[in-house]
């Protein structure tokens, strides 16, 4: 085991071997392939490359390096393309703040039979007066980004369930072709990076 594995316990560990094809004496120069495609995208500002960075993009692509760097490359161009949603990008920016005291998201405390993180979004809990979509899609791409740091979740992934009932149509108006299509491809890129995406109609 190296040090990039520290933190995984001894099941997440041979699960990361037979499941993601991990292999420990292989790692730094699986992440050394990778990281040596950045040259190929000189339209991208790649703002991480660092070890444990990459690692997260070869977990969540069973370490087939032109894909984990096709997502890694895709996670940047998203946040090249859209600059006004990563400004004030922390839980203290009051939209974010607003939406994530209404669960958006909310996560269960005890993980699933497969060891993954389980979020619940209620959809009729959008407050739209006080906070809008792009605040609930910011407060959802944040808490993920802090919840990958975690190796563990990195290796199990996370089921993420929608709960739509109540929802009204005020609130689905808002849901304009350019407000879906931004959702839409900034979970992909987040999701993307974890095993397991599971949505909901509860």
């Amino acid at each position: 085991m190296t040090h990039l594995q520290a933190g995984l316990s001894p099941e997440t560990l041979e699960k990361a071997r037979l499941e993601l094809n991990e292999n420990p004496d292989t790692l730094h120069q699986d992440i050394q392939e990778v990281r040596d495609m950045v040259i190929t995208r000189p339209d991208i500002g790649f703002l991480r490359t660092d070890d444990a960075f990459i690692l997260r993009f070869l977990r969540a692509r069973k370490f087939h390096h032109f894909e984990a760097f096709r997502l890694l490359a895709q996670y940047f161009e998203y946040r090249q393309q859209n600059l006004d949603m990563f400004k004030s990008f922390k839980a203290t920016d009051p939209g974010i703040k607003q939406a994530l005291k209404d669960g958006f998201p909310g996560g269960l405390a005890n993980l699933d039979h497969y060891g993954r993180k389980i979020l619940v979004l209620f959809a009729a809990n959008w407050d739209q007066s006080r906070y809008t979509l792009v605040d609930i899609l910011r407060a959802i791409l944040l808490s993920l980004e802090a919840m990958i740091e975690d190796p563990e979740l990195q290796v199990n992934g996370f089921v993420l369930i929608i709960d739509w009932s109540n929802f009204t149509f005020k609130q689905a108006s808002k849901l304009t072709p350019s407000m879906l299509r931004l959702a839409i491809e900034g979970l992909q890129v987040k999701l993307d990076k974890l095993p397991t995406f599971l949505v909901s109609h509860v």
